[in-house]
């Protein structure tokens, strides 16, 4: 290593002063460790996006359990949370540069679970909670009620499905093709926040129209339907007026309804979306 040659300062002189004047200081110490703190600080940052993705995943495993014991505001608040490390591990992927093939693949695992496998729990959850008393009206066996519920795991496959094309897809960089996974994952548990607030578990329709909210979710999950996303290329108006009419009429749902409102919020979405694939036409 090239060591430096010793420094002179002159304290409060001319350029030109006499070397009397001048101070020489011995040459700065650089540590041999200095490269390597750095390398080795930067090696460990580039894991930051993936254990992100890993934080995302985990709020999905814990939304989950708190879907299958029935406690839907919590499962909807770790579904929120993961939705925010959703957000930030490919935010901390661009800032550092370090995208890789791992990080994509680990981050629809990660989605999977708290966008597709948690909503399924919830909608589980709700249909063990309103069968049983529909079904014995019927004369069905009260076991049966268990291999009914379990229609609510479409929901997982189809968003498996979902995310699965969305890899593949290279038309969805502006704007989604279906609906985007958070999306349904936010419907299905303020959905279930709202009916056990309000105490409409006990409905007559209500596992009916469970059911038939499964089968049009998954088929939305995968519909070639295009649905705009909140990207802003400007934030003028003009070339955004959908956009922003969205997000002040979800504001007013939010701020009415509460954390129900979320359901109300991607009802709207989905139809804003298709009233402007017709009116685009």
């Amino acid at each position: 290593m090239k060591v430096p040659r010793p420094v002179e300062v002159l304290l409060f002189f001319p350029a030109n002063a006499a070397n009397e004047y001048a101070v020489t200081l011995p040459p700065p110490r650089l540590s041999r460790r200095t490269p390597q703190l750095t390398f080795l600080f930067f090696q460990k940052m580039k894991h930051l996006p993936n254990t992100i993705t890993l934080c995302n995943l985990i709020s999905g495993c814990v939304a989950t359990f708190f879907a299958l014991n029935a406690h839907f505001e919590l499962a909807l608040t770790f579904i929120i949370i993961g939705a925010v490390f959703d957000f930030f591990d490919g935010f901390a992927a661009r800032l550092l540069h370090v995208s890789s093939p791992l990080g994509k693949e680990l981050d629809s695992l990660a989605d999977d679970i708290t966008f597709g496998f948690a909503p399924a729990a919830i909608v589980f959850s709700l249909l063990r909670l309103t069968l049983p008393a529909q079904l014995e009206s019927l004369g069905v066996p009260a076991e049966c009620v268990t291999y009914v519920s379990f229609a609510a795991f479409l929901i997982a496959a189809f968003s498996a499905l979902r995310l699965a094309k969305f890899n593949l897809d290279e038309r969805q960089t502006t704007s989604f093709i279906g609906l985007p996974t958070p999306a349904n994952a936010l419907f299905w548990a303020a959905l279930a926040v709202g009916l056990q607030e309000k105490g409409l578990l006990d409905a007559a329709p209500l596992p009916y129209l469970l059911l038939l909210g499964i089968l049009l979710s998954s088929y939305l999950l995968v519909a070639e339907i295009p649905m705009f996303a909140l990207k802003f290329k400007t934030f003028k108006w003009k070339s955004n007026e959908l956009r922003y009419s969205f997000i002040l009429l979800s504001l007013a749902l939010l701020l009415i309804l509460g954390f129900a409102g979320f359901s109300a919020v991607i009802v709207l979405y989905v139809l804003t979306s298709i009233a402007s694939n017709f009116l685009n036409k």
